[in-house]
């Protein structure tokens, strides 16, 4: 292979496919081929322009043009580069050409003070993610998956992917390692029935992938009553399909006080004992803490960029009802080997293959993020 096809945004919804060099003679890393690439939230927002990430922090980032997409892929080893990379996966597999892998796109940096005191998640000071902070015009180019191959460094974490899981569930492993962020709320539980305690009542707004991806983890981890709430009929079928119990149509249940009343009969008027939010909309939370009962907790997980500002009351909605928020804005990347396990053992079990909806080619990898914004899709993914 002498030249890389990749999908290429220059700007704000201008996708243009660009041949770049392959990657050969480089002193490290691995070169791995494209097998499909998942087009998460970020990768929607950055199409339309909304680049400020980890706003706040100090690695607040803005997205860099022209950028290749992607950073939930799965692929197959083309080339182990010489030097120091080992040939050893995060967990200690070896690796070898023609293996399939997937990654943790978010490298850290090692220094910062949360890389030095902190372990499992990236919290880095300087944390960067392939497919959304590395440029396509700083050789040697291939840093996201929208492309034939990618190009991953020494500090890269990769994983290799048990033989009998297919790509395209191999694909949804970022995105389900998301969803461990709900068992935050297992930890601050309490005989005081405070957090995630047994057998309990769950709100997920927004059933989205993330948002269909918590429900399954919801209902492994012992749920009672979960409920489903979007604008799109098609996506709360497909929660049907996975698990939730109820859903809230929301064109239907048209007002947050109608939403709310909907929920407290569900739940003998108490209320949800957990929200989870996948919408990556900032009204969603404020919503989502008016369902919670007395003592309950929210978990957001659908807010990784700057989507804006929502109003809250914390007198009514926080303080007196001593609620619990807990924010997750990253994923564990100690846990990716889990999800792998967890996707080989269950897979005759739960039909993680209907989260992917469509699939598109290189070529159509603009039609393929219009698509994934559009109510009648779940995953979207590419295959170059």
């Amino acid at each position: 292979m002498k030249s890389v096809r990749a999908a290429v945004l220059e700007a704000p919804q201008e996708i243009v496919i660009r041949e770049f060099p392959y990657p050969a003679g480089q002193k490290s890393g691995l070169i791995v081929r494209t097998e499909l690439a998942g087009i998460c939230g970020t990768d929607k927002h950055t199409f339309l322009g909304h680049t400020r990430q980890y706003p706040g922090a100090e690695s607040e980032s803005v997205t860099p043009f022209p950028i290749i997409q992607g950073h939930e892929n799965v692929g197959v080893i083309e080339e182990i580069c010489s030097g120091a990379h080992s040939t050893k996966d995060f967990n200690g597999n070896v690796l070898k050409v023609g293996d399939r892998i997937t990654m943790c796109p978010d490298v850290i940096c090692g220094h910062c003070w949360y890389c030095r005191n902190t372990y499992g998640y990236p919290w880095c000071d300087n944390v960067k993610g392939y497919g959304n902070a590395f440029t396509a015009a700083t050789p040697p180019h291939l840093f996201g998956g929208f492309a034939e191959c990618m190009y991953l460094g020494d500090e890269v974490f990769v994983y290799k992917v048990p033989e009998s899981v297919p790509p395209a569930v191999a694909v949804l492993s970022e995105l389900f390692t998301v969803t461990l962020g709900i068992g935050a709320a297992k930890e601050v539980y309490s005989l005081a029935n405070i957090g995630f305690g047994t057998f309990p009542s769950v709100l997920v707004l927004g059933v989205g992938p993330l948002g269909l991806l918590s429900i399954i983890r919801l209902r492994m981890m012992g749920c009672d009553k979960i409920i489903a709430m979007d604008w799109s009929a098609y996506r709360l079928a497909a929660a049907k399909r996975f698990g939730a119990d109820s859903i809230i149509d929301m064109n239907e249940i048209a007002t947050r006080k109608e939403r709310v009343a909907f929920t407290r009969q569900l739940t003998d008027g108490l209320g949800v004992d957990l929200a989870v939010d996948c919408a990556n909309e900032p009204s969603a939370f404020s919503e989502g803490l008016d369902h919670l009962r007395r003592v309950g907790t929210l978990i957001e997980l659908g807010n990784f960029v700057d989507t804006g500002e929502t109003s809250i009351n914390v007198s009514s909605q926080v303080c007196t009802k001593n609620v619990r928020i807990i924010g997750v804005g990253n994923h564990p990347y100690t846990e990716y080997a889990n999800v792998l396990r967890m996707f080989e053992r269950l897979m005759t079990t739960v039909p993680f293959r209907e989260l992917i909806s469509h699939t598109f080619s290189l070529d159509r990898t603009k039609d393929a993020l219009l698509k994934s914004m559009e109510p009648d899709s779940l995953k979207v993914v590419v295959k170059p």
